[in-house]
């Protein structure tokens, strides 16, 4: 079984893609519960476990994508046979017990997650999969903070914004130039809206399986409908691709917005080609602790405000996990371990 690794930022098309690749039927692709990126502020992903932590441990991760807003298709995970697929006694493992299990359900030989954040585990995961492979998907940093701003997910200042997508960027160029080309493929947003099927065709052959016409109409598939029926996040997945949905921040951002997102995502936007239309090489704007700290605040009162706008059964999904992690906090604290940031 082969693990394969979407990554980037959110709001990026990484749903599109992942419903583009799981209608080849050669990779299993489910809608991603975030088991790493959840479970790490409280237990590193990597660490050991005994016994009694790993028995544990596997109930965790198992319910979260039990209590995923998106159900995963055609997969029952009994949990003996969990522990059996794992290596190793830690998250990682659990994780990828999990993935194979989906991939097999679903008649795969690979299978890819979605969990775009997963770069930030890079070095653990290449540690534990060995023929992994990474798909980097990267977006304009103007047009991901204004599709934030109007998300019930994630920061909604585009100083918060900026700042996640400049250390995603930035792990995912760092890490591009550690790996052979052969395993790390890097497609823009703009060329999966565009150029459609040449990009596609160029993505299969990296990933060795067969471009299908039936890529193109991922729309049609059971998990984009099960998807879009789950979240106003990812309604858009039902319809035929939305092509030249890009450089929308030029009509709905202000300079001013503009300007703080240039000047601290220049480095990442000169490397990956984004044009800046404000804030030259060498001219970013540095911010004071005080300006730091409105920002801040005016982050928090966006994030509350979206918040009474959101679809009560959304709120209600989110917050079946939300439950499972308490859980976990409630097993950390009688493992005697302090929640790395949690």
């Amino acid at each position: 079984m082969q693990a394969l690794f979407l990554v980037g930022e959110q709001r990026s098309g990484s749903n599109l893609l992942r419903l583009m690749i799981s209608n080849t039927h050669e990779v299993a692709a489910p809608h991603p519960p975030h088991i790493l990126q959840r479970i790490d502020p409280y237990v590193p992903v990597h660490q050991p476990l005994n016994e009694v932590q790993f028995d544990q441990m596997v109930e965790i991760v198992c319910e979260l994508v039990e209590k995923n807003p998106v159900p995963w298709l055609n997969t029952v995970l009994h949990r003996d046979e969990v522990k059996k697929r794992c290596r190793e006694k830690h998250v990682i493992a659990i994780y990828g017990a999990v993935m194979d299990i989906y991939a097999e359900c679903n008649h795969a030989q690979k299978w890819m997650c979605k969990s775009m954040q997963n770069i930030r585990w890079a070095k653990h995961l290449n540690n534990y999969f060995h023929n992994n492979k990474y798909i980097y998907l990267h977006r304009d940093p103007r047009d991901v903070a204004l599709s934030f701003s109007k998300a019930v997910i994630g920061e909604k200042h585009p100083y918060f914004t900026a700042l996640q997508w400049k250390q995603l960027q930035r792990l995912c160029l760092d890490m591009r130039a550690q790996m052979p080309t052969d395993r790390f493929f890097t497609i823009s947003y703009d060329q999966l809206i565009n150029d459609t099927e040449s990009t596609l065709r160029n993505l299969c052959g990296y990933l060795g399986i067969e471009f299908r016409k039936e890529m193109m109409h991922f729309y049609e598939s059971e998990e984009a409908r099960n998807t879009a029926a789950s979240s106003s996040l990812w309604e858009n997945v039902a319809k035929p691709i939305m092509h030249h949905n890009t450089n929308k921040f030029l009509r709905e951002l202000t300079q001013d917005q503009i300007c703080i997102i240039e000047s601290i995502a220049g480095p990442e936007m000169d490397e990956l080609g984004y044009r800046r239309l404000y804030i030259a090489r060498g001219e970013e704007l540095q911010f004071t602790p005080k300006q730091i700290e409105e920002f801040r605040r005016e982050n928090e009162r966006l994030k509350i405000e979206k918040s009474k706008n959101t679809d009560p059964e959304d709120l209600r999904k989110r917050r079946t996990q939300e439950q499972v992690l308490e859980k976990l906090a409630r097993y950390v604290e009688e493992w005697g371990l302090k929640p790395q940031h949690a």
